[in-house]
């Protein structure tokens, strides 16, 4: 089987997606992904003839709690503790300033 993905195209990616790294990392990683394209492969093999096709979640139930709502706090309550609000918006102060460097 030819390989997947080459180094020249862990390369390009690398370069593309402004990711430096070194050629033993690099290396790792193309082993790493071959692998996982091997595995693909041996899956592709498997007979899925007789299986249906799966269209949506499961059908167990949570047997631990019911999913009820959550009973909401009435705004008023919360209020005093924002230094400004607009009806039922509560405005927070800004967490960074503008002029901050990026870190």
């Amino acid at each position: 089987m030819e390989a997947p993905i080459t180094k020249e195209t862990l390369e390009r990616l690398a370069r593309l997606s402004r990711i430096e790294s070194d050629p033993e990392k690099s290396a790792k990683i193309l082993a790493d992904l071959r692998r996982i394209f091997e595995h693909f492969e041996e899956l592709k093999a498997v007979p899925t003839d007789a299986v249906a096709p799966v269209v949506g979640g499961s059908f167990n139930e949570n047997v631990f709690r019911s999913d009820d709502p959550k009973i909401n706090f009435p705004e008023r309550d919360f209020t005093p503790w924002f230094p400004e609000s607009h009806g039922t918006l509560l405005c927070v102060p800004p967490v960074f300033e503008e002029n901050e460097e990026s870190v």
